[in-house]
């Protein structure tokens, strides 16, 4: 489970509605399938306990850019526990399930003066005043209908695609409510679909109605709908072709290829290109905008190293906005803190991987990334994205850039078999448009499966 021009406005790619024909005309997939005997309810069903310890410190250096301005220190610890419960499905030609999951979220560590400017890393919930309470939980769940190759389910839901994919980068994992569907009828073709009404960040205790964006905070929007779909043209390269609409906000598109050419046993080149056009709809509740933004990379595996280079370019005015803390944007340059997606940005980024097991130290491995971005211009930015400085006007030439170092070991065997222990240490500076910030986050996670 659980990484466009204004005639389009009212409508889907294609790969959407071959999601409805699948469900409404099996036949057509009937001779690309095999027969496989059903699971059962009980037999298929799986339990997994999460287990995740979470660090994280961020240091506004100079305070915050943007309101509310102030104390840009956050810092807390805390440990969370996931469970998740998916069953199997009943035997039939239609099958039914059911999907559950409750998660629990306390503080160790935090307190008075750190906890920044709005409590902006979002690992636990805060009160009026803004200060962080001691724990909070949630639960879920969603039931599920199996029809050959075709699964829907309804309920509470974490999708995975460009224009929406579930965000799991804090102490408990975001979700949504609404419908999905994914159908696998065609081998190396997976078609997913959904409408949504609500969406639950890390940090809340419940569903909230309407939905937030990163860069435009929350959206009076009743609905977010989405389809697409992935192909696997080989095994060494595939597409995806996706899109969404944010009611009375934007129409977003996708298109993304990954490419990988290997050369011999011990040497590899790959590549990859994404794309994303967004385009203001309905009442323009983020303003009129008309963006485009893209990032091709580059690069080669060898042994236990892997190096890669990326270019990301926006074109439109605006920022590139997407879902507050989900994973919805799959760009190159879209790393730890910075996303490289300011109107007019230009970025170059290159990354090393180096895994140890080569070295004789299987499950160690580390990674550094560096990134700058430059010629941010809101000149013609709309009245929602609009960043000025001290003199009212539009901010004009703005520059950024980003080193990420990380360091993760997971225990191969043994009683603490599957324990991983990660750093991740993140530093970026700018000018007027962003903060100058130090960032560190210590994740232990254990997982235990009880079924």
């Amino acid at each position: 489970m659980y990484r466009t021009p204004r005639k389009y406005r009212r409508k889907f790619p294609l790969a959407a509605s071959l999601l409805a024909l699948g469900v409404a005309s099996p036949t057509v997939f009937a001779e690309a399938t095999t027969e496989e005997k059903p699971e059962g309810f009980i037999e298929g069903a799986s339990l997994e306990i999460l287990n995740r310890n979470l660090y994280f410190n961020r240091d506004a250096r100079h305070g915050q850019s943007v309101p509310p301005r102030g104390n840009g220190y956050s810092e807390v610890w805390a440990h969370g526990i996931i469970g998740r419960f998916e069953s199997g499905f009943t035997q039939g030609t239609v099958g039914v399930g059911v999907d559950a999951f409750a998660m629990l979220g306390f503080q160790l560590d935090t307190g008075a003066g750190r906890n920044g400017a709005g409590s902006s890393v979002d690992v636990l919930p805060t009160d009026n005043d803004g200060r962080t309470e001691s724990d909070y939980s949630k639960a879920g769940g969603a039931a599920k209908v199996r029809l050959w190759d075709t699964v829907l389910k309804v309920g509470d839901v974490f999708p995975e695609t460009p224009v929406v994919h579930y965000g799991d980068s804090r102490l408990l994992p975001e979700s949504f409510r609404g419908f999905t569907l994914q159908n696998t009828s065609l081998e190396g073709l997976t078609l997913q679909g959904g409408r949504l009404h609500s969406m639950s960040q890390p940090q809340s205790r419940q569903m909230d109605d309407g939905f937030a964006t990163f860069y435009a905070g929350p959206v009076d929007s009743s609905w977010l709908a989405y389809g697409g779909g992935d192909y696997a043209i080989n095994d060494n390269a595939s597409v995806s072709l996706y899109s969404s609409r944010l009611k009375d906000a934007w129409n977003q598109y996708y298109f993304g290829t990954a490419l990988n050419f290997p050369l011999s046993e011990a040497v590899e080149l790959f590549g990859g290109f994404n794309y994303y056009k967004s385009q203001d709809e309905g009442r323009e509740l983020l303003g009129e905008f008309n963006t485009n933004i893209w990032s091709a990379s580059a690069g080669v595996h060898f042994g236990a190293h892997r190096i890669a280079v990326s270019h990301q370019r926006n074109n439109g005015n605006n920022d590139f906005d997407y879902l507050r803390q989900a994973d919805s944007i799959y760009l190159d340059n879209s790393i730890q803190y910075s996303d490289f997606n300011s109107p007019k940005e230009r970025s170059w980024m290159v990354r090393y991987d180096l895994d140890m097991a080569t070295y004789g130290v299987p499950g160690l491995s580390f990674m550094t990334r560096y990134a700058r971005g430059t010629d941010a211009d809101y000149s013609n930015a709309n009245a929602v994205y609009m960043r000025r400085d001290d003199n009212g006007d539009p901010l004009t030439d703005q520059k950024r850039w980003e080193r990420d170092i990380e360091a993760k070991y997971v225990f191969q065997e043994g009683q603490l078999k599957d324990l991983s222990l990660r750093v991740r240490q993140a530093t970026t500076r700018a000018t007027a448009f962003e903060s100058d910030l130090d960032e560190v986050r210590l994740i232990i996670e254990y997982p235990l499966a009880v079924l």
